[in-house]
């Protein structure tokens, strides 16, 4: 047997080997999306349905039903960003459009981008709570020295479970500057 036709054949075999782990891991990196989506689904985190566009129906405000909405904001990297809601908490009825102030200041020494991330708490209860307009849809530009009010225009479902009666909306607000100036 000649050495180097073995050679030949483990070089072979080290080849398909590697080929079929890039394929994996290439077909794994494709559905982590699809993954992603079905595990934010499935325990209530986000809002896709209204970061996709999709409209929402209004269903008639129930008056005799109060719940409290707490509302946080938290900057991801110290010092980058001032970040609060305008007001810590409100009373509204589910079923009502309601309109919410958050504020954000750019604290760099040059101009900015930040992309807010959303949560909404009690687990599962996102599904009930939709936000028709928010600057969490898209990544914020500031100046150097900006601050600015942001809106968040939300309706919450009358049909959010009775036992609830505190939900809270909270922000992470990312310095996204490096990620949105990449080639």
């Amino acid at each position: 047997m000649d050495p180097g036709d073995s050679k030949t054949r483990a070089n072979s075999k080290l080849v398909k080997s590697l080929l079929i782990m890039t394929a994996g891991s290439f077909a794994f990196g494709w559905a982590l999306v699809p993954l992603y989506d079905v595990l934010c689904r499935a325990i209530g985190i986000g809002n896709a349905e209204a970061k996709a566009g999709k409209s929402v129906v209004r269903e008639a405000v129930d008056p005799n039903r109060e719940i409290t909405i707490e509302f946080l904001a938290q900057p991801a990297s110290v010092g980058s960003f001032e970040f609060r809601p305008k007001v810590a908490s409100m009373r509204i009825h589910p079923g009502k459009l309601y309109d919410i102030e958050f504020y954000a200041k750019n604290l760099t020494t040059q101009a900015s981008v930040a992309q807010a991330v959303p949560s909404i708490t009690p687990v599962g209860t996102s599904k009930f709570f939709h936000k028709t307009e928010c600057f969490c849809f898209s990544p914020q530009k500031f100046a150097v020295g900006e601050g600015r009010d942001m809106p968040v225009r939300f309706i919450v479902d009358p049909q959010l479970p009775n036992n609830v009666d505190r939900l809270t909306l909270a922000y992470t607000f990312y310095d996204t500057t490096q990620s949105a100036t990449r080639p």
